[in-house]
């Protein structure tokens, strides 16, 4: 089960099913949309689904308040919490949002982590208006210039906004401002791996297997899209999206590795980033959080 419906992020599940990839591996692979990362940890905790893809601060949360799951891989490491806005709206660095009405989504981990980012680029939260907007809403907020900025995920937002309003954007990103911490990748239930760790295993090499496959033919992964889903974007705004994701596989500590190759340096910096912004419980060891045994070996 995806976080969301398909978009551009999710081209190597789609070209790795087309490609055979999994089929090698042993995965027979049915692919569903999700409804939020919450709901897609949920479901596979409860068995629903045998693997999951989510935002990592969501599963974590949910990991707190007793939800058996377990991430066997983070794929999206550097975070796609951006604040986003059109290019031609004179805002150049951080230091230009002061005043200006920002779109947020109450719960969610760019909002949630939206005051780490304003003190990390030299800003108050009272510099800023924060306007609570649900997450369908808010690019349309933006478009129609209810708002000045909206925070979110840059890599599948922005190129959407570009599209629907004709005008370019631009974003100045979390990690920009020196802060980061994971974001979207694989789960799986505790049960799933006692039952069947070798499963969880095919799995994730599998899915690291079908990343790499779809970084080296950006393209044809992105035309393996085509037809699954009837809310999917265009064939433009698909390789934007999927370029754009290409950007956040790695870290300097996990650069060269094959993607889902998780540095415990990363997982500890996360989980303090979590853990400060009140997402998470303080003091979460790694271990509760993601099963290191099965990084990928492909």
């Amino acid at each position: 089960m995806l976080n969301w419906y398909p978009y551009g992020e999710h081209a190597p599940f789609y070209y790795g099913l087309e490609q055979g990839i999994f089929e090698e591996h042993g995965i027979d692979l049915k692919i569903e949309p999700g409804q939020g990362a919450a709901k897609t940890t949920q479901a596979v905790g409860s068995g629903e689904v045998h693997f999951g893809w989510a935002d990592t601060p969501v599963v974590l949360g949910n990991i707190d308040n007793g939800v058996a799951v377990k991430s066997v891989g983070v794929f999206l490491q550097t975070t796609p919490s951006a604040v986003q806005y059109f290019s031609d709206s004179g805002i150049t660095d951080a230091s230009d949002l002061a005043g200006l009405t920002i779109a947020t989504t109450a719960g969610d981990a760019p909002t949630t982590t939206f005051p780490l980012f304003l003190d990390a680029a030299g800003l108050d939260l009272d510099d800023v208006t924060q306007q609570n907007i649900d997450a369908a809403g808010k690019n349309s907020a933006l478009v129609s210039g209810k708002v000045d900025a909206l925070v979110g995920f840059a890599h599948d937002q922005s190129p959407i906004i570009a599209a629907e309003s004709g005008k370019s954007m631009a974003s100045i990103s979390y990690a920009d401002v020196g802060l980061n911490f994971f974001s979207n990748g694989l789960i799986t239930s505790t049960a799933q791996i006692a039952a069947d760790p070798r499963v969880v295993q095919a799995m994730t090499d599998a899915t690291s297997a079908s990343f790499t496959a779809a970084r080296d033919d950006p393209q044809g992964a992105v035309a393996s899209m085509a037809g699954r889903d009837p809310q999917i974007a265009d064939s433009p705004v698909l390789l934007e999206q999927w370029q754009s994701t290409i950007d956040l596989l790695s870290t300097d500590n996990s650069n060269g590795k094959v993607p889902g190759t998780n540095a415990e340096e990363d997982w500890i910096n996360s989980i303090t980033v979590l853990a400060d912004a009140g997402i998470i419980d303080t003091g979460g060891a790694v271990e509760n959080y993601y099963d290191a045994s099965f990084r990928p070996s492909t």
